[in-house]
C-alpha cells in the first residue's frame, strides 16, 4: 500500500531550529555589546576621577596661594600705610624747617658764621697752646709722680730735638761725705742701689725724662771709669722720646746700676762726640770733678789742683755750640766743683742748678 505524504507546516522542527539559532545569535550580540559597554564605562570612571583628583588638587593650591595672596596684599597694605605717614612727618619736619629758616635774615645768618670763626680761632689757639705744652713737657711719653708739683726749675733748658743725658755712677755718688762714702762702697750692691743721694740721681734722670718733649729724640749713658747707655746695644745710637716702653726700660734698668769707680769726664765727652748727628742739649748729673782721664792713674790718690786739669782737659772734648746744663749734686771734699761746672754752663750757653734734697 503506497505511503502518503506529509503535509507541510511552517512550524516543523527545522523552522524552529533556524528561530533558535538565531535567537541564540541575538543573545551573544547583546552579551558581547553589553560587556563592552561596561569596559567602556568603568575606564571612563577612573579617568573622571582622575581628573576629578586632579582638579582638586589644583583647587587646594589656588586657595593656599590665594591665602598667600591676602596676606602679602595686607603686608603691602600695612607698609603703604606706614610710608604715608612716614612722608607725612617728612613732610611737616620739612616745613618746620622752613620756616625756622624763614625766620633767619640774611644778616643773622652772616652773623651767625662770624661767630662760628670765632670760636674755631679760639680753639685753635687753645690746641697750639697745649701743643706748645706737650712740646715743653713729655708727660705723655712717661708719667712722673712725687710729692706736689716739682716743675718750678724754670732755668733748666729741656728743649731740643737730641737730649743727651750723662749721669755720673762713680762711687762718689753712694754719699755726701768721705767717711760714708768709704764704708758705702764697700757693702753689697743691693745696699749700694739703695743709697739715698744716688736715688735722687736715678729719680733726677726720671724726672727729666718725663719733661721731654714728645717728638724729640734722647739718649741716656751712665758713666764712671766707663760710659755705657742704660739700654744695652743702643751706644751711639738716638731713641725716641714717643717709645713709651723703650724708655720706662732704660730708668728701670738705671735703678738696677750700683755706684762704684772713679770718675773720668775725658771718656765721658769723649763718648758724645761719638753721637752721630750731635746732640743739641746736654744734661750732667754729677758730683765733683773727675778723678782720672783716659787712662787708669798711676797713684790711688788725686789733688784739687789735678782734678781741675783733668776738667779743663775733658772740657776741651766737647762739641762747639752745644749748651750743657749742669745738676750738681753735693759732695764733701771737692770746693772747686761748683765753680769750674758753673763756668762751664755759662760759656756753653747752659744753665747750673744745685738742688735741695728733696727734689724732685
Amino acid at each position: 500500500m503506497a505511503r502518503k505524504k506529509r503535509g507541510f507546516s511552517t512550524f516543523s522542527l527545522s523552522f524552529l531550529d533556524i528561530m533558535s539559532c538565531g535567537f541564540g545569535a541575538v543573545a551573544l550580540i547583546f552579551l558581547i555589546i553589553k560587556h563592552d559597554v561596561d569596559t567602556r564605562a568603568d575606564l571612563q570612571t577612573e579617568n573622571t576621577n582622575a581628573e576629578v583628583t586632579m582638579l582638586d588638587e589644583e583647587i587646594r593650591i589656588g586657595k593656599e596661594g590665594l591665602v598667600a595672596l591676602r596676606n602679602t596684599l595686607s603686608a603691602l597694605d600695612q607698609e603703604h600705610a606706614e610710608a604715608q605717614g612716614l612722608a607725612r612727618r617728612i613732610l611737616e619736619d620739612v616745613n618746620l624747617t622752613q620756616g625756622k629758616l624763614d625766620e633767619f635774615s640774611s644778616r643773622d645768618i652772616e652773623a651767625e658764621i662770624q661767630r662760628l670763626k670765632e670760636e674755631k680761632e679760639q680753639l685753635q689757639t687753645e690746641i697750639e697752646k697745649l701743643k706748645a705744652e706737650d712740646q715743653q713737657r713729655g708727660q705723655d711719653a712717661l708719667r712722673y709722680t712725687g710729692d706736689g708739683d716739682r716743675q718750678y726749675l724754670t732755668g733748666l733748658k729741656l728743649g731740643g730735638s737730641r737730649i743727651l743725658i750723662l749721669i755720673d755712677s762713680s762711687a762718689s755718688m753712694l754719699d755726701e761725705k768721705l767717711i760714708n762714702i768709704i764704708r758705702t762702697r764697700n757693702m753689697s750692691d743691693e745696699v749700694k742701689r739703695e743709697a739715698p743721694k744716688w736715688r735722687r740721681a736715678t729719680a733726677t734722670v726720671k724726672w727729666l725724662a718725663a719733661q721731654l718733649p714728645q717728638q724729640s729724640q734722647y739718649q741716656i749713658y751712665r758713666f764712671n771709669t766707663d760710659v755705657n747707655p742704660v739700654l744695652e746695644g743702643t751706644y751711639g745710637q738716638w731713641l725716641k722720646v714717643s717709645d713709651q716702653k723703650q724708655l720706662e726700660l732704660g730708668i728701670l734698668n738705671l735703678r738696677k746700676v750700683a755706684p762704684t769707680g772713679g770718675t773720668s769726664l775725658e771718656k765721658t765727652f769723649h763718648a758724645v762726640n761719638g753721637l752721630n748727628p750731635r746732640p743739641d742739649n746736654i744734661i750732667l748729673i754729677t758730683d765733683g770733678l773727675p778723678t782720672q782721664g783716659m787712662s787708669q792713674p798711676k797713684r790711688n790718690t788725686i789733688t784739687g789742683p789735678e782734678r781741675e786739669k783733668l776738667f779743663k782737659s775733658a772740657v776741651d772734648l766737647l762739641p762747639k755750640g752745644v749748651p750743657i746744663n749742669v745738676i750738681l749734686a753735693p759732695m764733701e771734699g771737692d770746693p772747686m766743683a761748683a765753680a769750674h761746672f758753673w763756668y762751664l754752663s755759662q760759656i756753653t750757653q747752659g744753665s747750673f742748678i744745685s738742688p735741695s734734697k728733696d727734689w724732685p
